[in-house]
């Protein structure tokens, strides 16, 4: 059923109608994130959780690590499930989720920009607590468990591992570090939707267009990669979010990690450089999502309208 609300205007009220969230548009964020995560995604999200894990790592020594740890499959290292149960739901809920909060954000008079932001920082908000907190954790334990492959022992299966941390610390220690996930989510998709808006301004400037003209799609990535480059400033949060999930062994660690005692840590042994380690994959994997969301899911918009018969509304 739409829902509707009547909302004052200044040239007297207009008609606010809150949009069904379709199978069509669940399918087609399942689809892109699965296909970017199996291809250079889940490589990339090693690659820079390797770097966060041990940040005397530069790029080049993080890939020998990684390559040492099973040559290309060690790139894909927690991809199955772990990777591939987040990539699955996470659009879904943040659909769900940030479509409800942009709608009532607009209900109380929000303008575009600002109910678009509340409704993603409302949707990563719950992505993370949802789906992401359990997943990134496994996927980070997958990548960071080096201690019995090094020492000649077959290295625990992914579900024995997740059910030995299960019985030691509960559903607490399968959502470890899920806190500081939240938080970059929040910032994640508060930044990357203001900052693509802002460099959208910019090539409407520098190309002569209206407001509210259509971007080519060549355009269109280079605004997303702008906002998705720039909002790797957060680097520090999934610096945190990697050392309060990592599975390595460090008596100097705090015992019982939090966002703040982790910064403490990290900064203590590492300085700024640790707390930013990683950030250039990161800025490459951002770049490979826009991709796949605006040039790739535009192709894939109409063979998902032809398979369903259901018109595509979902932005990305």
């Amino acid at each position: 059923m739409v829902q509707t609300a009547t909302l004052p205007g200044p040239a007297g009220n207009s008609k606010l109608e809150k949009k069904p969230v379709k199978f069509s548009n669940l399918l087609l964020g399942a689809g892109l994130n699965m296909f970017e995560v199996t291809t250079l995604g889940q490589p990339l999200e090693v690659v820079k959780t390797t770097m966060a894990a041990h940040r005397g790592d530069g790029f080049g020594s993080a890939l020998g690590r990684v390559w040492s740890r099973g040559g290309v499959l060690g790139f894909y290292q927690g991809l199955i499930p772990w990777a591939w149960i987040e990539a699955s739901t996470k659009g879904a809920v943040l659909l769900f989720v940030a479509s409800e909060a942009e709608y009532y954000a607009r209900t109380f008079g929000a303008g575009d920009f600002t109910a678009g932001i509340s409704g993603g920082i409302t949707g990563g908000v719950a992505q993370a607590y949802a789906t992401m907190g359990f997943c990134t954790c496994m996927k980070t334990v997958e990548i960071t468990k080096h201690k019995q492959a090094a020492a000649g022992v077959k290295p625990q299966s992914t579900f024995a591992t997740f059910m030995d941390i299960y019985r030691k610390e509960g559903i607490a220690g399968i959502n470890k570090g899920v806190n500081a996930v939240a938080i970059r989510q929040m910032t994640n998709w508060g930044s990357r939707f203001g900052l693509s808006r802002l460099a959208e301004g910019w090539i409407r400037s520098a190309t002569g267009k209206k407001d509210g003209e259509k971007l080519s799609a060549a355009e269109k990535i280079l605004a997303s990669g702008l906002g998705g480059g720039l909002s790797a400033w957060n680097q520090p949060i999934e610096v945190i979010r990697v050392e309060m999930q990592s599975k390595k062994e460090d008596p100097n660690r705090p015992k019982k990690m939090t966002v703040g005692n982790t910064f403490k840590y990290i900064y203590g042994n590492n300085g700024i450089k640790g707390l930013y380690r990683g950030v250039a994959p990161r800025i490459g994997l951002g770049v490979w999502q826009t991709i796949c969301m605006v040039a790739i899911g535009d192709i894939a918009k109409q063979y998902v309208e032809a398979l369903t018969g259901d018109k595509v509304s979902a932005k990305h």
